[in-house]
């Protein structure tokens, strides 16, 4: 007998619909699940076979072929767990109802039958209210919080194979999820992590100002102890609160990355990773044997802080390269091609040097010219092209450790640049992005226009630096944040002239490489 239940499986970040087909037939005993499918996929069959005993039902000792259409798909994951169950007491006449044709299953099942969390419920729900009519998904008891933020779906929870069993019966109902309401993003910053707490290094956070109202990539370089870390962590803290859709953007990686919390599985707040310098290129970019979200797409939204910047090896470096550009990440496999978003604002920050008091006033560095030149060229030409910022972060000063005053906090600063992506709303409004950093030449010739004075100090700061015409149109974006902060319909001298300012780190420290 032929029985079909439906599911579904992700593919990066994203879902498709499954079908488990189950045929049993005469012959010797055997169980076969065919469909491209995993070894954790092959797995369940060990899984079913126990879940269905300790349900108080029988197992069927026939020849059990289990395929998972379309067949030309690779198969992740434990979730077809609980699709396949229902399949095999369906096709051997086990249930008196009759599984709907609109329902679809998903759930890992433990050995005594309890159904289990699984990762990717988001993406799968996110797939599902794409079809028409919509369906309903069944999803097991602790992803329902995450289900029901997919206001438009109908989903249920079971908590074992028997419920469902009764349900199918018509001796039971399933939990219908109550769908949250509207999501925002939290409004509430960590008063531990407040810009009032940094002493001194006001150009170091004026750049970062810059650099969260525009979008804009950074790198602070300065020597150990002056605050690069401190400055970096309260990043977040000035960003503007997250929309509803960027909200599911980030929650949809996180859930396909199983790294939600069960209680609260909503990333209301932008994520700020920080990778460890010996992080391995899949673990950072994405990827692996069974490929995953990497930590620039768990910065979705947020952002990327990369201590150290030249001890990454250079195969993470450079793979940073087309994320920066193309804001998303292409893993290729020899079954598919998946993509990742990887919308993120990087943070890095670096010593000058190995010993890291190359330039320091008060004590001096021991690396050889070789070693200095041979550390900076770590960071190439086309990544450094690619951050707008390039901010020096010198030694705090006694004086500026003195006051007990507290600077300027977090919260004024985060007013500043919601005024500024407030200006760059409306001047995007009819395209695919909404921040200075992400405009096409196209965009930059419109937008980014500069007055006789402005073209004659660019062209001189261009040939004086010699700069790439990459990082000609970054200084002019910047330029343009720096307008915006200010309110500024045009761009003035000035404010080209700081955005200038931003670039000639590259002069002292690596123009001569």
């Amino acid at each position: 007998m032929l029985a079909v239940v439906n599911s579904l499986v992700l593919q990066g970040i994203e879902a498709r619909t499954v079908e488990v087909e189950v045929d049993i037939h005469s012959g010797l005993p055997s169980f076969d699940i065919v469909g491209l499918a995993s070894q954790s996929v092959r797995e369940a069959k060990e899984r079913v076979r126990s879940a269905i005993k300790n349900a108080g039902l029988k197992f069927p000792l026939e020849r059990i072929t289990v395929n998972l259409a379309p067949a030309d798909i690779k198969k992740e994951g434990s979730h077809f767990d609980l699709p396949i169950a229902v399949g095999i007491l369906a096709a051997s006449g086990q249930l008196e109802g009759r599984v709907p044709g609109n329902l679809y299953l998903v759930g890992e099942l433990s050995l005594e039958g309890s159904v289990r969390k699984v990762p990717g419920v988001l993406p799968m729900a996110l797939e599902l209210i794409t079809q028409a009519p919509v369906p309903s998904l069944v999803v097991p008891q602790e992803n329902l919080k995450e289900a029901a933020l997919v206001q438009e779906l109908r989903c249920f929870s079971v908590g074992s194979l028997a419920e469902f069993i009764e349900f199918v019966n018509g001796k039971g109902n399933l939990a219908l999820v109550s769908n949250q309401g509207e999501v925002h993003g939290s409004e509430i910053s960590d008063e531990h992590l407040d810009f009032a707490d940094v002493k001194g290094q006001e150009i170091a956070k004026r750049a970062l100002e810059i650099a969260a109202a525009g979008y804009h990539n950074i790198i602070l370089i300065g020597p150990p102890g002056s605050g690069k870390t401190m400055l970096a962590r309260r990043l977040p803290g000035i960003l503007p609160d997250m929309n509803r859709s960027e909200i599911l953007e980030t929650t949809r990686v996180y859930s396909a990355a199983g790294l939600l919390d069960t209680d609260l599985p909503l990333i209301t707040r932008r994520p700020f990773r920080s990778p460890h310098k010996n992080a391995s290129s899949a673990s950072v970019i994405g990827g692996g044997r069974v490929p995953r979200p990497g930590e620039i797409s768990l910065a979705q939204n947020g952002v990327l802080f990369m201590d150290e910047l030249p001890e990454f090896s250079r195969d993470v470096l450079e793979a940073l390269r087309q994320p920066l550009e193309d804001r998303v990440v292409t893993v290729a496999r020899a079954q598919a091609t998946l993509t990742y978003p990887a919308n993120f604002l990087l943070v890095g920050s670096m010593n000058p040097c190995p010993c890291g008091y190359y330039g320091d006033a008060l004590r001096e560095c021991r690396c050889t010219p070789h070693q200095i030149s041979k550390y900076l060229a770590r960071i190439s030409g086309p990544l450094l092209d690619r951050t707008d910022l390039h901010v020096e972060v010198p030694r705090v000063k006694y004086e500026d450790l003195v006051p007990t005053e507290r600077g300027e906090s977090s919260s004024t600063i985060k007013e500043r640049v919601v005024r500024a992506r407030e200006i760059q709303k409306r001047r995007f409004e009819d395209r695919p992005y909404q921040v200075n950093a992400l405009m096409p030449p196209r965009d930059i010739r419109r937008f980014c226009r500069l007055s006789e004075e402005g073209e004659k100090l660019l062209k001189a700061a261009f040939e004086r630096l010699a700069l790439s015409a990459r990082a000609y149109d970054r200084i002019l974006k910047v330029a343009r944040t720096i307008a915006d902060l200010e309110g500024e319909s045009s761009i003035l001298p000035r404010h080209l002239a700081e955005a200038v300012q931003y670039r000639s780190l590259d002069r002292k420290y690596w123009n001569g490489l």
